[in-house]
């Protein structure tokens, strides 16, 4: 039976399911006070840095925002993408996002929309959220694309996504997705990235550094399932290749304060193995779906150069799946998959 709206009722627009994926986030500017911003609401998140705020804020906003924005934005400046005016990041997840929305149109035309928002910064999740309900989405699958869980992502993703809702007067019903990490697209989609790294390369690497950003060892004893998700996504690409052992290593990335992380340190092991004979070495850097200043960066730069300072000859850097086609169908899939019963 349809029911006939009173002619003073709202109008009401038609059914839709959305589909909002999410990164990390990214200042709006690489100057000072752009950086400041971005850095105070990343690194007062409680997620990223747990301790007690009268502990924490003293130090971080009279001594780490004093510092490090300047640090932080000369970073990104050799990074940006001056002709758009934005951080890498930014760029790619439109890229990514703008393939992602052509496939769910080309199979369900205008009944999903599909957009993107940041856990940091612009465009933020709660105005996304808003769009969409806007938009008559009153199903709405929020899609952080981080393979693995950890608090400080995937978590913390999922925390801003809620709070959204509650600023909702109708809340859309929602759903979460689960770590892809050991997805069977994904992880095909990631081992095609490095099988065609290696073929562009003129000498084979002796070895394949898997490096992972880090977080304090203390998380994983609390809980936190980081690590492990990150040990298995080595082995299943390492099974996926067909490798052995001695072919592939994990790491970990971006050590930050006094704390004991995740180890070993990727910028202490590269210089390890040079001095141990490993002349050659590639790195991919999985946990990132696109890259960003931890990869363009931290590896290609800080982590590349203490690799050459100890003796190794030759460091090749695979690029984080970003929009290749694989990788985008593999997240279409996933999707698919967390929106059973919403579409057809």
């Amino acid at each position: 039976m349809i029911m006939k709206m009173p002619s003073d009722h709202p109008k009401l627009p038609a059914r839709k399911v959305g589909v909002l994926f999410a990164n990390l986030g990214t200042p709006d500017g690489y100057d000072y006070w752009s950086m400041r911003r971005y850095l105070n609401e990343f690194l007062s998140d409680k997620r990223v840095i747990d301790y007690p705020a009268w502990k924490w804020q003293p130090i971080l906003q009279a001594i780490i925002l004093t510092k490090r924005p300047k640090s932080s934005g000369e970073a990104y400046k050799s990074i940006w993408n001056e002709e758009q005016g934005e951080s890498p990041l930014m760029t790619i997840t439109k890229a990514q996002v703008a393939k992602l929305r052509d496939c769910f149109e080309a199979k369900y035309g205008d009944g999903v929309m599909v957009d993107f928002c940041m856990r940091y910064g612009n465009p933020s999740t709660k105005s996304k959220v808003a769009e969409m309900v806007a938009a008559g989405c009153d199903r709405i699958l929020f899609f952080p694309l981080y393979p693995h869980y950890a608090g400080a992502t995937m978590g913390t993703a999922n925390d801003q996504f809620f709070r959204a809702l509650m600023s909702e007067k109708w809340q859309p019903a929602s759903r979460t997705i689960e770590p892809y990490f050991d997805d069977p697209a994904y992880v095909d989609a990631l081992a095609q990235s490095v099988e065609r790294g290696y073929e562009a390369m003129e000498k084979r690497p002796d070895l394949l550094v898997v490096s992972y950003h880090g977080m304090p060892k203390r998380y994983l004893l609390e809980g936190d399932p980081y690590h492990c998700q990150c040990q298995k996504s080595t082995r299943l690409l390492k099974e996926r290749l067909g490798w052995d052992e001695a072919e592939i290593t994990t790491t970990f990335q971006s050590v930050f304060g006094p704390e004991e992380w995740l180890k070993p340190y990727t910028v202490e092991e590269v210089a390890r193995l040079a001095k141990a004979g490993k002349k050659n070495i590639a790195v991919i850097a999985p946990a990132f779906s696109a890259d960003c200043i931890e990869t363009l960066e931290e590896i290609q730069e800080e982590i590349q150069e203490a690799f050459i300072e100890a003796g190794g000859e030759s460091f090749s850097y695979i690029p984080c799946l970003n929009d290749d086609d694989a990788h985008i169908q593999a997240l279409v899939g996933i999707a698919e998959k967390n929106l059973g019963g919403w579409i057809e």
